[in-house]
């Protein structure tokens, strides 16, 4: 392998190791985990407390618990998509 090579798996391996360390350790354990933009533990944790709202508020006929189900639900959609930050990265603050 040229130097340029490994130069560039160092610089690959030590972004990984920066931005996932948990799961760069379970690789070394011999126990692959998701990456950090497939783990979708706390957006199931919001959808389903969304969806609790949601139909309290429908259930007692309460407009803000209603409205509060359904923004929740929204945040909770965006929280699925593993490209989420990337597209926060891309797009340049506006200059006023």
């Amino acid at each position: 392998m040229s130097l340029s090579d490994d130069r560039r798996l160092t610089e690959i391996e030590t972004r990984l190791h920066r931005e996932d360390p948990e799961f760069v350790r379970s690789f070394t354990d011999g126990r692959p985990l998701r990456p950090r933009e497939y783990r979708y533990h706390r957006a199931w944790l919001l959808l389903c407390v969304a969806l609790g709202a949601l139909a309290t508020g429908v259930f007692l006929a309460h407009g803000l618990l209603i409205a509060a189900g359904l923004v929740f639900a929204g945040v909770a959609g965006e929280l699925f998509d593993p490209h989420r930050r990337a597209r926060a990265r891309r797009c340049p603050p506006s200059g006023s």
